[in-house]
């Protein structure tokens, strides 16, 4: 398992490396990314640079089928074409997910090219859920974090939650006087 990054870690601002070996260390570095993904809870999708990996290449992993029997691995990924417009919570496993979401806007759709794990070429055509999932990852691997998306008066209050969330994760309160 790789150690997942917290926000404000300043690696989270880091731009993807674009990726040009598909060779075996390549592999190495996706499998990991799966096993951690899979081994983390409530985990949809995980991008390279969210994780303590260096370097970070321009990887996504993501499952969110409810059995999580349907890896994607996009390499590469950049998105071409956007339409339509929505406005949902999201969460992530970098910004205190069990305690901190917003509701961001996303494009409704997106036409993504990208790269599978062994170097071919795809291109992938999504909408709802997945395609903000797809715009979510495609952020971190640009160097930027759903907060960077929210307006700064909600951004401010979720700074301050987050804050409170570091606070009760160093000073738990004690399960007896709950």
């Amino acid at each position: 398992m790789l150690k997942i990054l917290q926000y404000p870690d300043p690696r989270l601002k880091r731009i993807a490396i674009r990726v040009e070996d598909f060779g075996p260390s390549l592999q190495k570095v996706i499998d990991d990314m799966f096993e951690t993904h899979y081994g983390t809870a409530d985990c949809a999708a995980l991008a390279a640079t969210q994780l303590d990996l260096n370097p970070a290449w321009a990887i996504t992993v993501i499952d969110y089928s409810a059995n999580k029997d349907n890896p994607l691995c996009l390499v590469n990924p950049e998105i071409i074409e956007y339409s339509g417009e929505q406005h949902e919570s999201e969460g992530c496993m970098s910004v205190f997910p069990r305690h901190v979401h917003e509701k961001v806007k996303r494009a409704e759709r997106v036409l993504v090219r990208a790269q599978d794990r062994y170097g071919k070429a795809i291109e992938i055509q999504a909408d709802g859920y997945f395609a903000k999932c797809l715009q979510h990852e495609i952020d971190h691997l640009n160097g930027f974090t759903y907060l960077d998306r929210v307006p700064k008066l909600k951004k401010d209050r979720l700074l301050n939650k987050i804050k409170k969330a570091k606070r009760l994760e160093k000073n738990p309160i004690p399960k007896n006087d709950l």
